[in-house]
């Protein structure tokens, strides 16, 4: 069975950062991509960050800022966030693609002076 399990959210002020984590197990870690995705109230879902095999890629407005990694030995995934702004508050979820898209319950980052 798969399972996402997003962790790290909480509540920060302006420009400091945080560590978001994604524990996955039921399927082989290491041979799928990995994303991260986020919703804002009132907002559609959006990718944030996406890594796949040596390929990444960022959202335009978390470049320079937010930074993706996996670790295979863990089955994790994790999104390094810095320089936080009020506009990235939002629920963060990390997906996976088999042969239909698993989502994790997403965790709350609350950007807020």
């Amino acid at each position: 069975q798969v399972q996402l399990v997003e962790s790290g959210g909480g509540l920060v002020q302006p420009g400091e950062s945080l560590r978001l984590s994604c524990a996955a197990s039921g399927f082989t870690f290491s041979r799928y991509g990995m994303s991260w995705y986020r919703q804002a109230p009132g907002k559609e879902r959006e990718l944030v960050a996406r890594i796949t095999g040596g390929s990444i890629n960022y959202a335009d407005s978390v470049k320079d800022r937010f930074t993706i990694s996996s670790d295979n030995a863990k089955n994790m995934v994790y999104l390094q966030m810095n320089s936080l702004k009020p506009e990235d508050t939002a629920v963060y979820y990390c997906k996976v693609r088999l042969i239909r898209d698993y989502w994790g319950p997403g965790t709350q980052v609350t950007v807020s002076s």
